[in-house]
């Protein structure tokens, strides 16, 4: 319940009433029963109640009886979240996904705009009237216009595969921030990065995703991408509309599951958050290998969970205690990200004669530059470094 009241609150609706509704025994025509119908519609006598939400799917059938048994506005979880995105979507692309999400979920409903133009019989003959020709017609708008978005967010792929490859001749490691709505990703790529994306206490504040260049430690870049959050049973029509989105996961070197460890049903956010990545494609055991746990949030933790928390984190490898906002253990989660992107590093110290030449057989630029970093150099060393277009080697002088 406190999730649906978060769901429309984040367009800025004002939750009047909110109620659990324990259903047994769905019905076809309106998921109540006439008892609960009539109890809710008395609940809505004598208020300025314009929509109700009913955080469940509804059949288009379920949504026409329910708004005429209460007189208002009847959407589900499903358009809630469509209305939501729609807000949100800022850029092009996600105006297009959006759009093409929103149709799909329309296009088994639009008989309820015609319903005053149902099919009508003459005496002698079976003729349709008016109101089957403006069905017909728009249904075939309908489905010209998601062909139409369809062609164009192939191109939108064709693009981001373009794209994608560039980065790889590059080539920077890439990051990708996932993990359940409002679970404070953008807070933590701004805090990383130092960005201005919004980060907002509200579900789906972010929906467009965000790309930035970072240094580790020791100099290397990588490119950390801030993706939409998911949430539980998201809809089939934005998983499929948001997919060349969500494909930028899938080519991540690297993935940070952000977790909000102070939402009681935070074991279940992960679970949702773990099987889409499965539908993705990212199988067990590339979520082994590639996924970190970020536990964020623990600054709203009391102390005493709060370092129960950091102690289990620190006895895995593949789990880091942070809070982005305070800045809690950001600074340690960077050095996991470089270790996971680079491996252990070693550090070394290395003497050299300033009055003679050392040959490093099997270096190449590349590698030298990528996996080493000069820490502190003796103020009467004088060090210079070289190829050797001959023989393929490092010299120090």
């Amino acid at each position: 319940m406190q999730e649906a009241v978060g769901l429309a609150r984040a367009i800025g609706l004002d939750v009047v009433v909110s109620e659990i509704v324990t259903v047994n025994d769905p019905r076809p025509a309106t998921l109540l029963g006439t008892g609960k119908i009539k109890e809710i519609d008395e609940l809505l006598d004598g208020r300025d109640i314009g929509l109700v939400i009913v955080d469940h799917p509804l059949s288009p059938v379920q949504q026409r009886n329910l708004e005429k048994a209460w007189v208002a506005k009847v959407i589900d979880r499903t358009g809630l979240i469509l209305e939501i995105f729609g807000e949100r979507a800022s850029t092009k692309e996600g105006r297009l996904q959006v759009e093409l999400a929103h149709l799909n979920y329309q296009r088994g409903r639009l008989v309820r705009s015609w319903t005053h133009l149902e099919r009508q019989r003459g005496g002698g003959g079976f003729m349709g009237g008016p109101g089957e020709t403006q069905i017909e017609a728009d249904r075939r708008m309908l489905r010209e216009r998601i062909v139409k978005l369809e062609h164009e967010l192939e191109q939108v792929v064709r693009t981001r595969k373009l794209h994608r490859s560039k980065r790889k001749k590059v080539p920077h490691p890439i990051v990708a921030l996932v993990g359940y709505t409002n679970a404070g990703k953008s807070t933590l790529f701004n805090r990383i990065t130092g960005a201005g994306v919004l980060a907002e206490d509200m579900l789906f504040a972010t929906l467009d995703p965000t790309l930035r260049r970072m240094k580790l430690p020791h100099g290397r870049t990588v490119i950390l991408s801030d993706t939409v959050g998911f949430i539980s049973d998201l809809p089939t029509h934005l998983v499929a509309a948001f997919r060349a989105t969500l494909e930028e996961v899938l080519e991540a070197d690297l993935i940070l599951h952000v977790r909000d460890m102070s939402d009681p049903a935070r074991d279940a956010q992960s679970d949702d958050v773990m099987r889409i990545l499965s539908e993705l494609g990212i199988d067990e055991k590339a979520q082994n290998e590639r996924i970190v746990e970020v536990w964020n949030k623990l600054d709203l933790l009391d102390a005493e969970e709060h370092d129960a928390l950091m102690a289990r984190a620190e006895t895995s490898e593949a789990v880091m205690g942070v809070s982005a906002v305070t800045g809690e253990g950001v600074d340690a989660l960077v050095d996991k990200i470089a270790t996971r992107l680079a491996g252990v590093l070693t550090e070394t110290t290395i003497t050299l004669s300033p009055t003679s030449c050392t040959f490093f057989p099997g270096f190449t630029s590349m590698r030298l530059l990528t996996n080493a970093a000069i820490l502190k150099m003796a103020p009467s060393a004088l060090i210079s470094a070289f190829r050797d277009r001959k023989n393929s080697v490092w010299k120090a002088c």
